[in-house]
């Protein structure tokens, strides 16, 4: 029927259908995040805001680079990091709450990100796969680790990126994200933040 969900779907440009796609496979991820921002047990998280590659004293010597997200975009994230780097994600944002999402690329795709990501979902998801890492931060928080602890083990071409809808409350898209079973999560928001640029590329050594 006109103007159910269904059919306003088949209008989305291929951008926005990407977009939503994108959303309801990163919410899968999101209960663990919901769960771990409602447990303030732990504050003993550092507070460095070191953005250079620095030895990961908790991790036998390997690399630690800490990303600052703003809106909307990525700071301090390198072009290159040796395998077994470890990312953080510290949100510098007044508001908004932004996650770091890495998919690793097949070898053999050798277009921009920025290419990658006008393609319509149907050609983009399969390639994706699962996320090899997904980190998110409220503004001024701890990141919640939702997937894997940011460690990039695997050499090759990475695609960052930030799929929070613009404007959501932090705590309401969590809340959603948990409930939400796996689905796209029930929110009023803008696009992704991927839209507006916040994306980068990444390569593993």
């Amino acid at each position: 029927p006109k103007g159910t969900p269904m059919s306003r779907s088949t209008h989305l440009s291929p951008r926005r259908r990407t977009a939503s796609c994108l959303l309801a496979v990163l919410a899968a991820a999101l209960p663990l995040a919901a769960a771990a921002c409602s447990d303030d047990s732990d504050a003993s998280s550092p507070s460095s805001t070191t953005t250079t590659a620095t030895a990961d004293p908790g991790d036998s010597g390997h690399e630690h680079v800490e990303v600052g997200a703003v809106d909307f975009s990525f700071e301090d994230l390198p072009s290159s990091i040796d395998a077994g780097t470890r990312l953080t994600l510290r949100n510098d944002a007044d508001r908004e709450l932004h996650e770091l999402v890495a998919f690793r690329l097949p070898d053999d795709e050798k277009r921009p990100v920025a290419e990658l990501l006008k393609l319509p979902e149907s050609e983009l998801m399969p390639m994706l796969g699962a996320p090899s890492t997904v980190l998110l931060a409220a503004p001024g928080e701890d990141q919640v680790a939702a997937v894997g602890d940011g460690t990039l083990t695997e050499p090759g071409r990475y695609l960052v990126m930030c799929s929070i809808p613009t404007g959501v409350e932090p705590a309401e898209y969590l809340r959603a994200a948990a409930a939400a079973n796996g689905q796209k999560p029930d929110v009023d928001g803008g696009p992704p933040h991927f839209t507006s640029g916040m994306f980068a590329e990444l390569t593993v050594r």
